[in-house]
């Protein structure tokens, strides 16, 4: 065989054999057609209509409440109520031994009445000339003196009687008839039942948003979870900073029946209706930073950064970082990172993208 013969045979079995792996080639998918786009559930950014509720616990308070003191010192003569007894205002609850101070104010009208009877007999020498001026001036000094006396010694006695300051309830009675006090000791006390309210913890998100005479719902357990209305009667002025929380106090339109100082009460907080924007908690992330979510931007998944507000069930009002149209993903983050080129996936049954209802 010539040798050109040879070359030829060799050409028509190297293609032979190659033909097959070209075809296979062929076949497979061209990298330049770059990877599959990243799947990802979203939702468009947008203000909503929406009024935040919370349920914070508080106990019941008696606004007016007074512990019952003794001025005066003495043995108790009677103490005639006892917890649970309804007093009126003005009603005696107390009375002291009133005896020595009996004899004092006797001594006291004497010593007054012999001051009376000197400075009339001195007014009497003053008009003859007999008296000097020092001596009427003393006169009169001492009437005065005596009048200051008779006047201490009756203060004291009325002291000795201790009469109920309003209409109210005894709560608490720490003496009994014939137990000698000393000053200031604490006998009775004293609440108001009609001046019940509550004061709870609320957050510094949500303290803006609430004004005094914004209307509450109360109900207390021990009384069947029975409801009562009422409305903010005072926010107080600071914040701890330790819970970043503040006291909202609540005042009943009508105490219910039943209702007494220290039960536990759940109060319903809830601001007006505003337009806020809003997006799902499902879309936020968190990182050492702070709270962003994946955001998209010319088809790719982008971090922007947001400041958020108040939640209410499963969406989240953000004050900061994000604009109406905006739209985020809510589902599959997995994998997902910044500038990956993402595609949207919809909802089953449904032309537009996944989000969440009003």
């Amino acid at each position: 065989m010539s040798m050109l013969s040879k070359n030829w045979f060799l050409f028509v079995a190297l293609v032979f054999v190659l033909n097959p792996i070209a075809e296979a080639v062929a076949q497979q998918p061209s990298s330049k057609k770059g990877k599959k786009a990243h799947l990802v559930e979203v939702v468009t950014v947008e203000k909503k209509l929406l009024s935040f509720e919370a349920v914070r616990t508080g106990t019941l308070l008696a606004r007016r409440s007074v512990r019952v003191f003794n001025q005066e010192e003495g043995r108790i003569d009677k103490l005639p109520v006892r917890e649970g007894d309804r007093v009126k205002t003005g009603q005696v609850i107390v009375e002291l031994d009133r005896k020595l101070l009996s004899v004092e104010l006797s001594k006291a009208k004497a010593t007054r009445q012999e001051a009376v009877g000197n400075l009339a007999r001195v007014k009497e020498l003053s008009r003859r000339k007999v008296a000097t001026p020092e001596r009427l001036d003393k006169a009169q000094l001492a009437v005065s003196v005596a009048k200051a006396e008779e006047d201490l010694i009756n203060t004291r006695l009325g002291y000795t009687k201790i009469r109920a300051p309003f209409d109210g309830v005894v709560i608490e009675r720490l003496a009994e008839p014939g137990d000698i006090a000393p000053k200031n000791t604490h006998l009775l006390t004293i609440n108001d039942p009609t001046s019940l309210y509550t004061r709870v913890s609320v957050s510094e998100l949500m303290l803006p948003r609430l004004s005094k005479g914004n209307p509450i719902e109360v109900r207390i357990d021990a009384l069947d979870n029975q409801l009562s209305m009422g409305s903010i009667s005072r926010i107080h002025p600071v914040v701890d900073p330790r819970t970043r929380q503040g006291i909202v106090e609540v005042e009943f339109k009508q105490i219910p029946l039943g209702a007494v100082a220290g039960q536990l009460c759940r109060v319903k907080l809830k601001t007006p209706e505003v337009r806020r924007l809003v997006v799902p908690f499902a879309s936020l992330r968190r990182d050492q930073e702070g709270v962003y979510v994946f955001a998209l931007q010319e088809g790719k998944a982008v971090i922007k950064r947001v400041l958020t507000g108040l939640r209410l069930n499963q969406q989240v009002e953000v004050l900061d970082g994000l604009i109406v149209g905006d739209k985020v993903v809510v589902r599959g983050f997995l994998g997902l990172n910044p500038g990956k080129k993402v595609e949207i996936v919809q909802k089953q049954g449904s032309s537009k993208p996944q989000g969440f209802t009003k």
